[in-house]
């Protein structure tokens, strides 16, 4: 059986922007691996990091990434994955970054020396631990510093392995011309795309609303997302770099060039 491991900055980053693939793969003969990089827990939250949970209603005694690690094992299991990993890293809001909108601003160069090369020792050991044939991982579109430190410690973890790069969705939906700080580097790489049908649209549509703490802040509650995911249509594209298996036969169309 071929393993697929899923690579998410976030609980709900990989759902959001290529559920509908992991259902199919899943369905196709595949163990889906979904594993989350930054979920830690962290108790008593302080300034930017506690605002974020009382925007959505939660108070201080709540245990927020508790909450969302529930609504990412539900995601999961719509998904068809397998029991989904969680590394034990803190979100940006607990690394220094105190505002929104220094999370899709530079990366703090306390943050690239305290996490980079713990991160990259972790993925290393995940890749030792589920030993993928395949890894879906974000492009970093939009921004995020998350997303981009996950990038960049796969860079320092240097797996042999092929990658299907996925766009960051929603930031793909939020404006025309978002930031993508990795552009040189995606736009050398092929584009595929991955057509989905109703099965693996209803999975990916049940998988994304599982991350109810997510849903208001994000697309405006269940409705804005059920309108997000149709404009984004019945097909999830990707940048192709290395040698893809054979085992995910005639999934992958290549997008045409302009």
């Amino acid at each position: 059986m071929p393993t697929l491991l899923a690579l998410s900055p976030h609980l709900d980053d990989a759902a959001f922007s290529c559920g509908g693939a992991l259902a199919q793969l899943g369905r196709g003969g595949w163990r889906v691996v979904l594993a989350t990089v930054f979920t830690r827990s962290v108790p008593d939250p302080t300034g930017f990091a506690l605002a974020c949970q009382l925007d959505k209603g939660l108070g201080p005694e709540v245990d927020y990434m508790a909450l969302r690690r529930e609504e990412d094992g539900r995601a999961a299991e719509a998904l068809g994955c397998w029991p989904p990993v969680w590394l034990d890293l803190p979100e940006a809001p607990h690394r220094g970054y105190g505002s929104a909108a220094a999370l899709f601003g530079p990366t703090l160069p306390e943050d690239d020396a305290a996490l980079l090369a713990p991160l990259a020792a972790a993925l290393a050991r995940l890749a030792a631990e589920t030993s993928p044939d395949l890894l879906l991982a974000p492009q970093a579109i939009g921004g995020h510093v998350d997303h981009v430190q996950v990038i960049r410690a796969l860079g320092r973890a240097a797996l042999d392995l092929p990658v299907l790069w996925w766009r960051d969705f929603p930031y793909t939906a939020r404006e025309a011309a978002p930031a993508e700080p990795f552009a040189d580097r995606m736009a050398r790489l092929p584009e595929l795309s991955i057509a989905l049908g109703e099965r693996d649209r209803g999975a990916k549509a049940r998988a994304c609303a599982a991350y109810a703490s997510q849903l208001g802040f994000q697309f405006g509650g269940p409705a804005g997302l059920d309108r997000r995911l149709a404009e984004a249509g019945p097909v999830e594209r990707f940048r192709a770099e290395g040698r893809l298996p054979a085992a995910l036969g005639s999934m992958l169309a290549a997008e045409p060039t302009t």
